[in-house]
C-alpha cells in the first residue's frame, strides 16, 4: 500500500491513529469516518451562471440604449430638430 488512503479504504488503522486510542480499546472495534471528497458541480454552475447572467445584463443594457437612440433621433428628425446626411464618396475612373 503506497498511499495512507489505500491504508484506511483497506480498513487498515495507521500507527499513528493506534497511539491516539485511549487504553484498553479493542482497534478491531474502531471505526475511521472519513469527509467525503470535495464535488466542484456546485460552484463551477454558480460561476457559469453568474457569468451568463452578467452578459445577458450587459447586452440587455445595449439593446436598451440603442433603442433610446434610435427613438430619440427619429423624434429629432420628425420635429426637425436634427438632420441627417450621408454622403457616398465620389470614384473618380480615370
Amino acid at each position: 500500500m503506497r498511499y495512507p488512503e489505500d491504508q484506511l479504504n483497506a480498513g487498515h488503522i495507521p500507527t499513528d491513529l493506534l497511539g491516539q486510542l485511549p487504553p484498553g480499546t479493542d482497534p478491531k472495534q474502531i471505526v475511521i469516518v472519513r469527509a467525503a471528497p470535495r464535488n466542484y458541480t456546485g460552484p463551477i454552475l454558480l460561476a457559469i451562471t453568474i457569468t451568463g447572467g452578467i452578459a445577458l445584463i450587459i447586452l440587455m443594457i445595449a439593446v436598451t440604449l440603442h433603442v433610446a437612440a434610435v427613438a430619440t433621433v427619429a423624434v429629432l428628425s420628425a420635429t426637425g430638430g436634427l438632420g441627417l446626411t450621408l454622403k457616398r464618396p465620389q470614384h473618380r475612373s480615370k
